[in-house]
């Protein structure tokens, strides 16, 4: 299993709006290395979602549905791909990007050393982390 990251901005597209929809395409992404990233993600993987730009926090966790395949918002054979994530649980306490600085075990995070990529990978430990900051 593998685990990762993904940022959202909660007005674009929220936690709350996830849980609503029961799952959704992750679409949009057009950065490449976020492109082989999400080319890199396989059903049963675990995604901690993060509201970016106005609340910098990660508020749950989220499962990989169903492998790449070609994005539906992009122009077709582009090369562009989405995911489909499926909502797991909230986490209890919001983990803030305040918090996950403060936190020495997170200083090698994709989160503070690319925090422009939307999509990242994590180490177990890392994810476990935020999941114990989180409880």
């Amino acid at each position: 299993m593998n685990y990762w990251l993904v940022k959202s901005e909660p007005e674009a597209y929220s936690w709350a709006d996830l849980l609503r929809d029961g799952g959704t395409d992750w679409t949009g992404v057009r950065n490449y290395q976020a492109r082989n990233l999400l080319q890199q993600m396989q059903p049963g993987d675990l995604v901690l979602y993060y509201h970016s730009v106005s609340e910098k926090q990660v508020v749950g966790i989220a499962e990989v549905a169903a492998p790449a395949a070609p994005d539906a918002t992009a122009e077709a054979g582009s090369g562009w791909v989405a995911v489909h994530l499926k909502p797991q649980q909230a986490l209890r306490q919001p983990v803030s990007l305040a918090r996950i600085k403060q936190d020495e075990r997170l200083s090698q995070i994709g989160l503070l050393r690319q925090s422009r990529l939307s999509v990242m990978p994590l180490k177990a430990a890392e994810f476990d982390t935020i999941l114990e900051l989180g409880a």
